[in-house]
C-alpha cells in the first residue's frame, strides 16, 4: 500500500483499487449470476414481480434469490483483507461473508433525488473507524448503471451545528439539486462505477445509498464488511 492511498482514504473515506481481481475470475462469477437470474426468471416470473417493487427493494429481493457458491472466498481474499487492515491501521476481519448486490436493468431515470442515504453502523466515538466495506465489481458498471453512491468526506463532519452531519442529512432529504447544493461543502458524491475486477473500499461512517440502474444491463456487484477485532 502506498502512503498516499492511506492519506486519501483518511481524508475522503473511500479508495478505488482498479483491476484488483483478474477479469477471468470475475467472468466466471458473472456467468454463474446470469445463469441463476435466467433460471429464476423462467420459473417464477421474477421480472414482472420485481417491477412492482420500489427500486431499492428490487435490489434486495434479486440479490437474496441468487446464490453463487464460493463467492466469499473468490472475492474476500487474504491479500485483500491484509490490505484493508493496513489501510485501517488495525486488524479487520470480514463479518457475515460476501453478499451480492444485483439490480435489474432499466429501473427508470437516474436521479440523486429521493434516495435512501444512510450509514450501516454508528461509530462510538464518532472519530473512530467503525469498519471498512468493500464493493466488488463483478461486471463492468457504467455511470448511472446502478452502482452504490457514497458521500466522500461525510465521515469527517461534526454530529451537529452548521455544516454538520445533521445538516447534511436534512439537505439530502430536501434538496432538488444535490450536486449544486453540495458545491463547496467539502463533501462530494462518489459513484462506484468502473470495470469488472475493480474494488471500492469505503469507511463505513460514510453516508451511502443504492442508486437507480438506468442502463440496459443488470448491475452486478458484491459487498463484504470488515470490522475491528474485538
Amino acid at each position: 500500500m502506498k502512503p498516499d492511498q492511506a492519506e486519501f482514504f483518511a481524508a475522503q473515506g473511500y479508495l478505488r483499487l482498479d483491476g484488483f481481481h483478474p477479469k477471468s475470475r470475475m467472468a466466471a462469477i458473472r456467468r454463474n449470476v446470469l445463469d441463476e437470474m435466467k433460471r429464476l426468471s423462467a420459473r417464477t416470473g421474477l421480472t414482472k414481480s420485481l417491477r412492482q417493487l420500489p427500486f431499492f427493494q428490487q435490489i434486495g429481493k434479486l440479490s437474496a434469490l441468487v446464490d453463487v457458491p464460493g463467492l466469499h472466498g473468490a472475492l474476500a481474499t487474504p491479500e485483500l483483507i491484509e490490505f484493508i487492515s493496513r489501510l485501517g491501521g488495525q486488524a479487520l476481519t470480514p463479518s457475515q461473508g460476501t453478499q451480492l448486490l444485483l439490480s435489474p436493468p432499466n429501473q427508470g431515470d437516474w436521479t440523486l433525488n429521493g434516495l435512501s442515504w444512510h450509514v450501516d453502523v454508528t461509530a462510538d466515538p464518532p472519530h473512530r473507524l467503525a469498519g471498512i466495506q468493500a464493493f466488488f465489481l463483478i461486471d463492468d458498471v457504467a455511470p448511472h448503471g446502478g452502482a452504490t453512491l457514497a458521500l466522500a468526506g461525510s465521515h469527517r463532519l461534526d454530529p451537529s451545528g452548521p455544516g454538520s452531519a445533521f445538516a447534511l442529512r436534512k439537505l439530502l432529504r430536501t434538496s432538488d439539486d444535490l450536486a449544486r447544493d453540495l458545491h463547496g461543502s467539502g463533501v462530494s458524491v462518489v459513484e462506484m462505477s468502473g470495470r469488472a475486477g475493480d474494488i471500492c473500499l469505503m469507511d463505513m461512517r460514510l453516508l451511502h445509498t443504492p442508486s437507480i440502474n438506468a442502463s440496459k444491463h443488470p448491475r452486478m456487484m458484491a459487498t463484504c464488511r470488515c470490522f475491528p477485532r474485538a
